[in-house]
Parts: C-alpha cells; sequence; structure tokens
C-alpha cells in the first residue's frame, strides 16, 4: 500500500514510461505524415471521437469503482482479522487455566495462521497482474514479491511445521490443529465445555475471514469488463491524434500562414497528455483488481500481520517483541 500523499514521479514513470514513449512517437508519426507527406485524408471528424470518450470515460469509471470495492472488502476483512485475533488472545488468557506454555502455544499458532495465509494469498495465479520490468525490479528489490514460506516456522512445533509442509492448505490445518489442542484442554478440565464452545465460535469466525479472502483471491474480475476496458481505452487513444488533426484543421484560418504547422505541432504533445490520462486511468482500476499481490496498491498483509503479532506477544508478556514492518520506498507490504 502506498503510504505517501502526494505518488512521487519515480513511481509514475516506472509505470508509465513506455506508453509515453509509444504516444509521443505515434502521435509525432501521424504529425509527420500529415504534414510532411501531405496525408490530408487521415484526419477524422472529433464530434464521434468525444462521444467514445464519454463511453469509454464511464466504462473506466465503472471498472475503477469495482476493483476499488474488491481492495476495500479485502481491508475490512483484515480489520476483522486484527479484531478477532485479539478477542482469540485474549480468550486464550483469560479461559485456560495457569497454564503459561499452553497459552503460548495457542497464541503463537495463531500468529503462525496469519503468515500462513498471508503466504498462500500472496501466491501468483493465471490472471496476477504483470508489471513491467522496471516495476517488477522493484519489488524484487524489496525482497516482497516471493514471500518466503519459513514465515510460520518460528511459532510452531518442529513436527506440526514439517505436517503443514506437506499440507496443501497449511492455514486451514492450523485452525483445524487449534481445534485439537482445545479438545484435548477440555478433556484435561483446564477449560470447561463451555469454553470450549467460546473458542470454537473464534475459530469458526477464523474460518469465514479466510474463506472471504480466498474468495477473493481466487474469483479474478469479470475479465469481460477489464479486457474490454482496455481494448476500448486503446481504440480511442489511438484514434485521438486523428481527431485531434481536425480540430486544429479548423482553426488554421484563423493562423498566419507561416504558422501553419506549428500550431499544428501542437496536437502532439496534448496528444501525449490525453492519452496518458485516459491510460493511467485505466491502469489504476487494473492494479486495484487483486488486492492481496503484494503490489503497491494491495492490502499490506505482512505490516498487518507484524502488528497482531506484537500485540499478541505483548499480552503475554513477552518483552523482546519484534519492530513494526517501516515502509520501502513509500510501499508498506
Amino acid at each position: 500500500m502506498y503510504i505517501k500523499r502526494n505518488i512521487g514521479w519515480g513511481l509514475i514513470l516506472r509505470y508509465g514510461w513506455k506508453y509515453l514513449i509509444f504516444f509521443s512517437l505515434y502521435a509525432l508519426t501521424i504529425f509527420l505524415v500529415y504534414h510532411f507527406l501531405d496525408w490530408k485524408f487521415i484526419d477524422i471528424p472529433f464530434q464521434p471521437l468525444t462521444v467514445i470518450g464519454i463511453a469509454v470515460a464511464f466504462y473506466i469509471g465503472f471498472k475503477n469503482s469495482q476493483s476499488y470495492d474488491r481492495f476495500w472488502e479485502a481491508r475490512k476483512i483484515w480489520g476483522g482479522i486484527v479484531n478477532y485475533s485479539r478477542t482469540w488472545a485474549n480468550q486464550v488468557l483469560c479461559l485456560v487455566k495457569d497454564d503459561h506454555a499452553t497459552k503460548t502455544i495457542l497464541i503463537h499458532r495463531h500468529i503462525a495462521w496469519l503468515n500462513a495465509l498471508r503466504i498462500q494469498l500472496r501466491q501468483p495465479t493465471s490472471f496476477s497482474i504483470k508489471e513491467s520490468a522496471s516495476v517488477e525490479k522493484l519489488f524484487t528489490k524489496h525482497g516482497e514479491n516471493n514471500p518466503a514460506c519459513d514465515a510460520t516456522k518460528e511459532f510452531i512445533a518442529k513436527e506440526e511445521y514439517l505436517d503443514l509442509q506437506n499440507r496443501k492448505n497449511p492455514a486451514t490445518h492450523l485452525v483445524k490443529n487449534q481445534g485439537l489442542h482445545l479438545q484435548k484442554l477440555c478433556d484435561l478440565k483446564k477449560i470447561t465445555e463451555f469454553d470450549k464452545v467460546l473458542f470454537h465460535a473464534t475459530l469458526e469466525e477464523f474460518y469465514n475471514l479466510q474463506g472471504k479472502c480466498e474468495r477473493i483471491k481466487n474469483t479474478p474480475f469479470p475479465r469481460q469488463y477489464a479486457y474490454f476496458s482496455t481494448v476500448f481505452t486503446w481504440i480511442f487513444m489511438l484514434l485521438l491524434p486523428l481527431g485531434l488533426l481536425n480540430i486544429f484543421e479548423n482553426e488554421l484560418h484563423k493562423i498566419a500562414d507561416e504558422l501553419h504547422p506549428w500550431f499544428i505541432f501542437l496536437m502532439v504533445p496534448l496528444s501525449v497528455l490525453l492519452g496518458w490520462i485516459f491510460y493511467t486511468m485505466e491502469k489504476i482500476g487494473s492494479n486495484s483488481e487483486d488486492p492481496f499481490e503484494g503490489r503497491v496498491n494491495d492490502v499490506p498483509m505482512t505490516a498487518l500481520c507484524r502488528t497482531i503479532e506484537i500485540d499478541l506477544r505483548d499480552m503475554l508478556d513477552e518483552h523482546e517483541l519484534p519492530v513494526k514492518i517501516k515502509p520501502k520506498d513509500n510501499i508498506l507490504y
């Protein structure tokens, strides 16, 4: 998640430099063939282009709205994970009879679940967004595009960790192990049957929250909206310089003859500017479709996991607490 109020131009250019170069060369080519080769026939009336532009703007707006809804739902889910994690720790500390070692195991296993869930959600899928080499290099430098699967190792017993290595869904098995551990505690009279019901209600909520995350992760943004938004935007951007030629042509009679070529040349920077605006609007929606990929605009799960870990270990009265996750180049992962 990008946390700086203003987005730096360095990051903007990482995402858009190839397209700025393409727009510039394309618009310049249109101007050269129009002016020097005298291809006057390539201009098109601007009025139909305005209709296309309005339609594309509405379409992009719809896509961006739905993409943001996916991000915001994901963030609310992780807000629920934060709240129920604290509830779980409070239940463990208050309901399990004096056995600090057992309390530590239950709370540390929950921290392992958080990290296992984060790792699973960060795994790439067939429809994961592919960025430019410049952007991918940034993520590689930060070391967040390939999350380490050893994040759970320090919080659970070695035998349990080795068992998770062979599981398809480690996060699911960690919650299951919590339930089995609660049954043993109930058999040993360290918690009551009523306590166990309270614990299992919280575990059920963890499964619900995990399932909601997996629903967003495994359900791509409808491709008919995402794909045709890109297609329509590119059609508009490619037609834009041709329509601007028509606009400038209609204004030529107001300009001195020696200024005609320079006046028409203004369509090049104007085409680049308008093309970049529409490209950026379309790109914003694409970058918000999948909020768990560890990208610039995604849910900062690593930071949230660390925040929960600090809170829970502090509730256990541990003294050597980890430090909070710091943003890297203004990006909080």
